[in-house]
């Protein structure tokens, strides 16, 4: 009989402390995308992954999905629903993730995703089709002048990536899209 008490006791002792743990939450992927089972497609108008993550939620098929950026300004951002977990694959294009995850964009001292800092520009330009948002940085940090940049994805400031060149550094202002950051 006490060995029956034994095992009662760390059964619960076990239970409690899973309880207590904290849940590691799971989060998407910025520039991975989930290629394959898709079953449904949609335009996100807003051109914020966290809406596509939002879409999975709230669809009791889904089990995972893809967010794509838009290409230019006619093809927008698109969120592909899918019925399985396919593996991710790493890829510039999208932001992916699968069903309970939130979108946690990466971030960094050097690059703030998802952020714009609004107005200061005293330069701005579209850049090369393979150019990144290191591009638009580069360009901030060879100008003395220029103290911060934000780097627009295509399709979000116009048909190609734009950098804009900022003279002062502004408050940092959630942005699907857009990358910033400060130089001096």
């Amino acid at each position: 009989m006490g060995t029956g008490r034994l095992l009662r006791a760390c059964v619960v002792a076990f239970a409690f402390l899973a309880a207590t743990i904290p849940a590691r939450t799971a989060q998407a992927q910025a520039n991975f995308d989930r290629p394959g089972a898709d079953y449904l497609s949609a335009p996100v108008t807003s051109g914020d992954p966290a809406d596509c993550a939002l879409v999975c939620e709230r669809d009791r098929r889904c089990r995972a999905w893809s967010f794509n950026y838009p290409t230019d300004v006619t093809n927008g951002a698109v969120c592909w629903l899918k019925s399985s977990v396919p593996a991710r694959v790493q890829d510039n294009c999208c932001v992916s993730g699968v069903r309970g995850a939130g979108v946690v964009e990466p971030r960094n001292n050097a690059i703030e995703t998802s952020i714009d800092r609004w107005g200061g520009d005293y330069k701005s330009f579209d850049l090369k089709e393979n150019d990144s948002d290191d591009a638009c940085k580069a360009a901030c940090t060879a100008d003395n002048k220029c103290r911060a940049w934000t780097y627009a994805r295509p399709g979000y400031a116009g048909k190609e990536a734009h950098c804009f060149l900022k003279k002062d550094i502004k408050p940092p202002r959630r942005k699907a899209g857009f990358i910033s950051g400060v130089v001096r």
